[in-house]
Parts: structure tokens; sequence; C-alpha cells
């Protein structure tokens, strides 16, 4: 079974973290314990202990057209599978599908493209070392900057669909859980938010909408802000 491709149904997530990813710069995030960041533009894995370095791995994360879940997240799995795993499995909990970091039978493209199906790769010898360092619920942040954007539309899933739904959410357009998921309830929200700002009504997200969309919940937060602050 090749979990790359394999998206099982939710009831095994803990999304009091995934729920509500973050892109971020920030490597300190967690100041006690451990605390992974993944940058994909590098192609790199940081391991910190207490805010402090401790190593740098090599991986490959999502191609263009299965990219790896970028924001926050935590690891609630650990198994030692071989096959395409390499011996060694952290599953994290992504909302849409099953993720994670394991090592691969598949190791010319680690540190140099991001190939995969979505998970984050690594030499097998690597991968098993992170494995008996890390426990459960430990904090895992990836960013890919420079990911192409693909137009969403109903059928999507990933990490731009849960922004859009997080920002509509917040500017009173998408009123249920984000999931990450492209559905019928999504579609009628963009639809109404390009019917009040006077854009063409197709029901997708082009780059030009989410950037629309990204804008407007960046001005509502930052309203918020300063509301508190008064």
């Amino acid at each position: 079974m090749i979990l790359d491709d394999f998206h099982p149904s939710e009831n095994l997530l803990d999304t009091s973290i995934g729920d509500m990813p973050d892109e971020t710069e920030n490597t300190s995030v967690v100041t006690k314990g451990y605390y992974i960041y993944i940058n994909l533009d590098e192609l790199k894995l940081y391991l910190y202990k207490d805010g402090v370095l401790l190593k740098t791995y090599p991986v490959s994360g999502g191609k263009p057209e299965t990219p790896s879940p970028e924001g926050t997240w935590k690891i609630i799995s650990k198994s030692d599978w071989g096959g395409n795993f390499g011996g060694s499995w952290m599953g994290l909990n992504v909302p849409w599908g099953q993720y994670g970091i394991h090592g691969t039978k598949y190791p010319w493209y680690i540190g140099r493209q991001n190939a995969s199906h979505g998970c984050i790769r690594m030499y097998n010898k690597n991968a098993k070392e992170l494995y008996d360092i890390v426990p459960y619920g430990t904090i895992v942040t990836i960013v890919h900057k420079n990911r192409p954007f693909k137009e969403l539309k109903s059928g999507d899933v990933g990490s731009d669909v849960l922004k859009v739904q997080k920002a509509l959410k917040k500017l009173g357009y998408f009123h249920d859980w984000p999931s990450g998921k492209f559905q019928d309830n999504l579609k009628k929200s963009v639809i109404k938010f390009q019917k009040d700002n006077k854009i063409k009504v197709t029901g997708t997200v082009n780059k030009s909408l989410y950037n629309l969309i990204m804008k407007k919940y960046e001005e509502k937060m930052q309203e918020e802000k300063s509301q508190s602050s008064q």
C-alpha cells in the first residue's frame, strides 16, 4: 500500500493544530521540546530542541501537481513501515488526507527536487534518526513560498483551499469547519464573495481572486488587532 497516494477518513486526525495552519518563517515557534521546520524551497528539514538548532537534513517534498501540506501541524502517528517508507513513518494531522515524513526507496531526488505525492521524503538513515528522536505531538511547520499557484475549483484539496476557507470564514462568507477540501459549501461562499465584489461569477479561485481574498483577510485581521489594542 502506497500511503503517499492513500487518503483515509478524517477520524484518524487530531485537528487541534491541523485546522489552523499558518505559513511562517519563524523557526522558533516552539521554544520548549522538539520542533521541525521544513523549507521546501531550500529542500531542507531543520530540527530544533528548546529553540536551538540541532541538525539539518536534506529532503524532497511534493511535486507541483501533488504539493505538500503547507502550514503548522503535529506528529500524530509513528510506524516502522518498510517498502516505500524506508522503515520510518511520522504521520501529520492534515485534515484532507494522510501525509507524513518518511524514508524512501527513491532517494535520488532528496535535496535536489520536490518529487513526491505530498509527503516529506528523507534518506532512510536520516528518517530513522529523526523517528527515534522526536515524540508524538512534535510540532512541524512546512513552507513552500515558490510553489506555483493552481486555480482552485470543486474537487481540489490542499493548503491553498484551506487558506481560502479560513479567510472567507473570517470575512463572514464561509460558515463550516475549514477542511482543505473544495466542496459545494466553499463554492457557494466564493460565488457570494465574487458577487459582493462585482467580480465575474465562476465559483473558482484564480490567482487574482486569491490575492484579493487574502488582502481583505489581512485587512480584517489588522482591523481586529487595532480594535483590541484600544
